[in-house]
């Protein structure tokens, strides 16, 4: 009994992924219908960060959605249409220090590094997906142990990573 159950489902999974709607990530694109994707460059517009960082961005999102997607990358009119820009790129305290101070003088404080990315979304083939949203996230370090520059890096790739994320479920998932 319990196997016929277990069979049952997995014959559901199999038929609901194969008809090219759902998939297991999260992704609900019908395939039949949605065959392109295209991704604007992402232009910097908050005045910070490394020099790198709409060209980082832009092509991280670009190498996100064709993991996760069956979609083919085209230049520009795709099904799926991403533009937008980096609106804000800021570090700032986050914690305030034992001694009352926000300098990070005694070791104690954490420093916030923000990054939001405004997102224009269309989607061709559904308007009612069409989709215009600011996106941000952040990520904290200790300026007591290290500095900026040492791991701005890590930090603009963990940020970037959930950024993804975030677009990603908003403009296909739709759960």
């Amino acid at each position: 009994m319990k196997s016929t159950k277990l069979n049952s489902l997995l014959a559901l999974l199999l038929l609901v992924t194969s008809c090219g709607i759902y998939s297991l990530d999260g992704a609900s694109i019908d395939y039949t219908q949605t065959k392109t994707l295209s991704i604007s460059n992402f232009i910097n517009e908050s005045g910070g960060g490394p020099p790198n960082l709409s060209n980082t961005f832009t092509e991280g999102l670009k190498d996100y959605f064709q993991r996760r997607t069956k979609l083919e990358l085209v230049q520009r009119q795709g099904d799926l249409q991403f533009e937008g820009e980096i609106a804000n790129y800021t570090v700032r305290p986050q914690a305030i220090s034992s001694s009352g101070s926000s300098t990070q003088a005694d070791g104690t404080g954490l420093m916030r590094l923000t990054i939001s990315v405004q997102l224009l979304f269309t989607n061709t083939k559904d308007e009612n997906a069409n989709l215009q949203q600011s996106f941000a996230f952040f990520a904290d370090y200790d300026p007591s142990s290290t500095t900026l520059n040492a791991v701005e890096d890590d930090l603009v790739e963990e940020i970037f990573e959930q950024l993804y994320f975030d677009i990603f479920q908003a403009s296909v998932a739709q759960w």
